[in-house]
């Protein structure tokens, strides 16, 4: 790329949502913002906003415009897929994006909750790899009482019929009559993982949902709903991959 190719930075920056391009300027001179790895100081650097890799303060920005990013609260009885050769309704039914997505990871048909979308394959296959533990958290309806010893065991770990499996977190989030709802948190994502643990440890979950993925969380989500991710959790999900 020649001196007169690119596109300046402050401006690749205010066009990602960092802010206006006097702050984006603020930031380069103020040494806080990186190219390709090395920092930057001056205003007039011009970038190639598809290939260059910006870190601000240290986190990634996304500057490929035809990257996309989105939260889905997948409803229960949807598949989580973006098509079913079944005709079972699926995640498609409920995106309404011209781009081409696929999904980050699934839930089983009964479970509800949170499910990226997205185009970007490499985050993709980051964060549904196991060797980067993205953590996930879930909240289960079990049948109590609950021993007082049952969050220990969990994190402790049981052996499932494919392995050893345990909880990094576990707390009783509500509880109505023998109603219990636990927040449970694991960092791999084998088939039906949750549900198996809790019935190993005697507590078989009446419903199921996921509430957040690594930096991301449900929040408000309704079923059903979508919505795209802001700059500062697309950000967040690069740093937990290490993008």
């Amino acid at each position: 790329m020649t001196e007169n190719e690119g596109v300046r930075l402050q401006k690749v920056l205010a066009e990602a949502g960092i802010g206006s391009r006097r702050h984006c300027e603020e930031l380069i001179g103020e040494g806080r913002v990186t190219v390709d790895g090395k920092r930057v100081f001056r205003f007039g650097e011009r970038v190639d906003p598809q290939r260059a890799v910006i870190h601000v303060d240290g986190k990634r920005v996304e500057t490929r415009a035809e990257m996309r990013y989105y939260a889905i609260n997948k409803p229960r009885g949807v598949v989580s897929t973006m098509s079913d050769e079944r005709g079972r309704k699926s995640l498609a039914d409920y995106v309404e994006v011209p781009e081409r997505l696929f999904h980050v990871g699934r839930l089983d048909t009964d479970t509800e909750g949170l499910i990226l979308l997205t185009n970007d394959g490499e985050l993709s296959h980051r964060l549904t790899h196991p060797s980067y533990g993205v953590a996930k958290t879930y909240l289960a309806e079990i049948h109590g009482p609950i021993p007082r010893d049952l969050g220990k065991r969990l994190r402790a770990g049981v052996t499932l019929d494919d392995g050893p499996a345990k909880a990094d977190k576990f707390r009783i989030f509500d509880q109505v009559g023998k109603r219990v709802l636990v927040e449970i948190t694991l960092h791999e994502g084998r088939k039906h993982i949750v549900r198996r643990l809790l019935k190993e440890v005697g507590f078989p979950v009446q419903q199921l949902a996921r509430v957040e993925f690594g930096p991301i969380k449900l929040g408000q989500l309704k079923p059903g709903g979508m919505r795209a991710l802001s700059v500062h959790e697309i950000g967040e999900l690069y740093k937990a991959v290490g993008l």
